[in-house]
């Protein structure tokens, strides 16, 4: 499940899928400060796992911020795909769209407030106690939202106690990826910093895919009735089971402390308010604007483009699914390359440069794929507009981790994270007046061709961050 690992002497290479990263022990005439740079500040060891070799600890915490993230994705995405089914049954036939609606809404507001509260924890105890409270909470929610009558039962209070359990269950999440993701970030090699990342990121689409192909195979196994009587129960005690086994793997192996004698910052008493009004201020809205490129590109290549092939008459519900899969599987892979490729060229010189060629590719792209009948070059015009736009979130994790000290990043990282989600999320209320100005498919075009300049804008406001050195 979290990959498996070389032994012996030399290099140590930890194997992931058709990825593999490579560790460098003191076997390989590296130093310590070679594998390793956590410095942020961390609670007390008392309960805590033995720290183990500088690579092991490595390894461990790494493997942790790919997993979790997988965990938090593949819960983020639950009520969008695995509720669709059950609509009906869990909400009543009135208002199926607007109480689906609701439910993402809670979710949506949670996770930038769990950014918020969570963040400046993990910065003044922790991150990794910190991500241990935030995956409990994660499967409590999940757990107990598998358990909800249905409506038949409850009437209206089934859809009430689950937008409130979505709510409390985004906080968490929210303040799941905030201190996991940095923490990975600090124990990950410079060189490796970038296709960590990567690997980190590319879990959001493979739990996108992973929740659908188990919906399709539960519907076809139990069919459409037994589903929304109790099957779509399934996807959601999953996931709260494998965020119980996060839990347990975060306690046992992954810690915060650092084996060198780095001095640790000083903490500041509110990590949250330095970063909304402090010394911080400017990285934070900074790359806020780059985020909110990268969110609107997701809405409008995934979310919208998704709906508008639904509606085409040359396409049916099957074939609309097998061309998402596809071009969320081509997406994934180049994420981990594009993180790769930051460390190379550079962090700030990537996002520029992706930024000002998906402005011009994306909507060339998405135009051409309605003028395209259904057929394999649907399917590979599809591909390469995820290529060009979501593969951006790449070297994320990294970039947002190096724009931050150690003493308030877990702070910077979730809030300009989640905080840059809710405008692009709000295009239901701007896109419909847009495409009465545009048409249809131009005002798409021409929100693809904004979210690029505004990651271009963003990327080149801030300046060159350190990819080959020790986080500080």
């Amino acid at each position: 499940m979290f990959g498996t690992v070389s032994t012996g002497s030399g290099p140590k290479t930890w194997t992931f899928g058709p990825i593999s990263v490579e560790w460098y022990g003191a076997g390989a005439g590296a130093t310590v400060t070679d594998v390793v740079a956590p410095s942020h500040p961390s609670a007390s060891d008392t309960a805590r796992p033995a720290p183990g070799p500088p690579s092991a600890s490595a390894r461990r915490a790494v493997r942790g911020g790919i997993m979790g993230n997988y965990v938090d994705q593949f819960d983020i995405f639950l009520p969008i795909i695995a509720l669709a089914p059950a609509a009906a049954h869990l909400y009543g036939t009135e208002n199926m769209v607007t109480n689906a609606g609701l439910i993402f809404i809670a979710t949506l507001v949670g996770r930038p407030l769990g950014a918020a509260v969570f963040g400046s924890l993990a910065d003044r105890i922790g991150r990794s106690r910190t991500t241990q409270i935030t995956i409990a909470g994660v499967a409590l929610t999940t757990l107990l939202i598998a358990a909800v009558p249905a409506h038949g039962l409850l009437g209206a209070g089934t859809l009430l106690l689950i937008v409130a359990l979505r709510f409390l269950g985004g906080i968490f999440i929210g303040g799941g990826y905030t201190a996991a993701v940095p923490l990975a970030m600090e124990w990950a090699p410079p060189r490796r910093r970038g296709l960590v990342s990567g690997l980190i990121m590319w879990m959001s689409p493979w739990a996108n895919a992973s929740i659908a192909a188990l919906v399709f195979v539960l519907l076809g196994a139990l069919g459409a009735d037994r589903y929304a009587d109790w099957g779509w129960r399934v996807p959601f005690l999953l996931g709260g089971l494998m965020a119980l086994g996060l839990l347990v793997y975060y306690r046992r192996y992954v810690v915060d402390t650092s084996p060198t004698d780095a001095p640790v910052p000083a903490r500041p008493r509110h990590p949250l308010r330095e970063i909304l009004f402090g010394a911080y201020r400017k990285q934070l809205w900074q790359v806020f604007v780059l985020m909110s490129g990268m969110w609107l590109f997701t809405n409008m290549a995934v979310a919208v483009l998704s709906g508008q092939l639904k509606t085409s008459d040359s396409l049916d519900d099957q074939r609309v699914a097998f061309t998402m899969f596809v071009a969320t599987a081509a997406s994934a892979v180049t994420m981990a390359a594009c993180g790769q490729l930051s460390t190379l060229v550079g962090r700030r010189r990537f996002f520029v440069a992706f930024g000002l060629a998906a402005a011009v590719l994306a909507p060339v792209l998405y135009l051409a794929v309605f003028r395209q009948g259904a057929g394999p070059g649907l399917v590979l015009l599809v591909a390469g507009l995820h290529v060009v736009t979501v593969s951006v979130y790449g070297p994320v994790g990294a970039y947002l981790t190096e724009r931050f000290p150690a003493a308030v990043r877990s702070s910077g990282y979730g809030v300009a994270y989640s905080l840059s989600i809710v405008l692009p999320a709000l295009y239901p209320y701007y896109l419909p007046p847009l495409q009465g100005l545009l048409g249809q498919y131009g005002a798409v075009a021409a929100l693809l061709a904004l979210a690029g300049a505004l990651v271009a804008v963003g990327a080149a406001a801030g300046p060159r961050v350190s990819t080959r050195h020790p986080l500080r």
